[in-house]
């Protein structure tokens, strides 16, 4: 089973066995992505803002991504995003997994059901994230000893600009303890392809108000580039770990939720 990768700001790229450099046509754009092994697992990586951060997040292809790691017959996903912190508790460098998000974009295409030939779908998402995919990617952390939070609740804003500290206090009154700009419409994107998908936050920072000082966009790169070594054994040991077949209900999200649709077919 290949296993999707995507990589946020700060991870560019993965040190993959024979990999491959693919273009991958889809019905939303082309997308660029690298095949190999890790660990001896096959493995699918896409850099979501492009291999030079060349794309905004709120630019991002979320569906064309999300289309080419299906066709190419991926069944799982971890998507890995920097993110800021509105819990002091949850540090700078400390990894977090996601169990719901709040949504606060605006105008990013957030289904592939519009109607037309695909139907309309009504997708749940009381577990917007895999329970089987965080659990693993959770215990794997913690045996490595790394620290990381899990059950936690991710606002994703518009972007590109950081949120103001007057944003970040609303966000924590609803309940969120992390932020970050691209994780939504990616996780419900995998959920319509009926993909498990884990969302792995690097906490780069402190929100807006939070830390004193103004935020830049360097140390959120300085941040995720300290821990790349780190989370390279956490992929690897997460790999080598994972099951072959699936026992979540991933792959079933779309049974009763619409009528007729038209999913890719996997080219692998």
């Amino acid at each position: 089973m290949k296993t999707g990768i995507i990589g946020g700001s700060g991870v560019y790229c993965l040190e993959l066995e024979h990999p491959k450099r693919l273009r991958v046509r889809t019905p939303y754009g082309r997308v660029e992505l690298e095949e190999g092994h890790l660990s001896g697992k096959e493995v699918a990586f896409l850099a979501r803002h492009g291999r030079q951060h060349a794309v905004p997040p709120h630019l991002v292809n979320y569906r064309a991504n999300a289309w080419a790691l299906k066709q190419r017959g991926v069944e799982r996903v971890i998507g890995i995003g920097a993110c800021g912190s509105l819990d002091p508790r949850i540090k700078p460098g400390d990894l977090v997994l996601l169990r719901q998000f709040l949504d606060f974009t605006k105008g990013r295409p957030s289904t592939f059901f519009e109607g037309g030939r695909r139907g309309v779908a009504h997708v749940d998402m009381t577990e917007p994230y895999c329970p089987e995919l965080t659990s693993l990617l959770s215990q794997t952390a913690r045996e490595l000893g790394l620290p990381v939070h899990k059950d936690i609740t991710y606002a994703c804003t518009e972007g590109p600009r950081f949120e103001t500290p007057a944003e970040i206090r609303m966000l924590r009154l609803l309940g969120a303890q992390v932020v970050g700009m691209t994780g939504v419409p990616e996780c419900v994107l995998a959920r319509e392809l009926e993909l498990c998908y884990a969302g792995l936050g690097i906490v780069t920072n402190l929100a807006a108000g939070l830390s004193g000082k103004r935020l830049t966009h360097t140390e959120v790169i300085e941040q995720v580039s300290s821990l790349g070594e780190k989370l390279t054994k956490l992929l690897s040991l997460a790999l080598q770990k994972m099951p072959e077949e699936r026992k979540c209900g991933c792959g079933e999200a779309l049974k009763g939720a619409l009528a007729t649709r038209r999913a890719p077919r996997s080219t692998r």
